[in-house]
């Protein structure tokens, strides 16, 4: 087994001060910063990738393999986009989406419940769910997927383990995470555009400049692909995979739950 590398990471909801803050503390800043979020959230996504957010969220579904009438669970399913993916292609499976904002979820039910009349295939399933402590059983799901939530989570080593967790044995745990590059010039333009761009396009359309300050921050100070991937590791996931796209700056990792 591979050394997980503990070493701690600053996330960039701990304030400036430099006083510690608790998971609870936390998930309270991240619940109500996507909720004063929410209305804009698609439309800004769509912005900051440049329109390539949609193509991601449509290979990590395809990467998850899931049997044709399995069981699917989106973790911090947010407004929903993953889930409706994986309806579109899998539509005699069960999909589920938790988020830990109801905000959030009251857009993707409002998105769901207009496709599900549209094409006449069931909507998916949605709740409240926290990513750290799954209302699920063991063994619930064919398999999980979480997008941009890692970076969120004050405990990524239990967020994956959960998903491992409620995971049947075969079934596959893909997560899509951002990723700040490493290599010139690109580290450096990503940096102008994130602490430039991306904050004044927040700020425009949802009068929320604080909670896109935090989008780079979190990305800079999440963990390098490789410690993710020791991670997945050490939950007991095997055949892992990092597949690296937009030029590094968004990373699908797969990992499957031995037999």
């Amino acid at each position: 087994m591979s050394h997980v590398d503990d070493s701690p990471v600053e996330h960039p909801s701990t304030p400036q001060t430099g006083a510690v803050i608790t998971d609870q503390q936390q998930k309270a800043a991240m619940r109500g910063m996507f909720s004063r979020i929410a209305a804009q959230y698609d439309t800004i996504n769509r912005i900051i990738s440049l329109g390539q957010d949609q193509r991601l969220r449509r290979e990590i579904v395809r990467r998850a393999q899931l049997p044709r009438a399995g069981a699917l669970l989106d973790v911090a399913s947010g407004t929903g986009d993953v889930a409706l993916v994986a309806r579109r292609r899998y539509p005699e499976a069960r999909i589920v989406g938790v988020d830990l904002t109801w905000a959030m979820l009251r857009g993707a039910q409002a998105k769901s419940a207009q496709r599900a009349s549209a094409s006449r295939t069931s909507a998916p399933l949605w709740g409240v769910g926290d990513g750290l402590a799954l209302p699920f059983p063991a063994a619930a799901f064919d398999a999980v997927i979480s997008a941009f939530m890692l970076r969120n989570v004050p405990d990524v080593r239990q967020a994956i383990m959960e998903q491992v967790r409620v995971l049947c044995p075969g079934g596959r745990v893909v997560c899509l995470e951002m990723s700040w590059p490493q290599w010139f010039p690109m580290s450096v333009l990503f940096d102008v555009y994130f602490n430039g761009w991306v904050p004044l396009i927040g700020r425009l359309i949802s009068r929320d400049a604080n909670a896109y300050m935090y989008l780079p921050r979190s990305v800079k100070h999440f963990l390098r692909p490789a410690q993710v991937a020791r991670h997945m590791e050490s939950a007991g996931l095997c055949n892992i995979s990092v597949t690296k796209r937009m030029l590094g700056t968004a990373v699908i990792y797969v990992g499957e739950k031995p037999l």
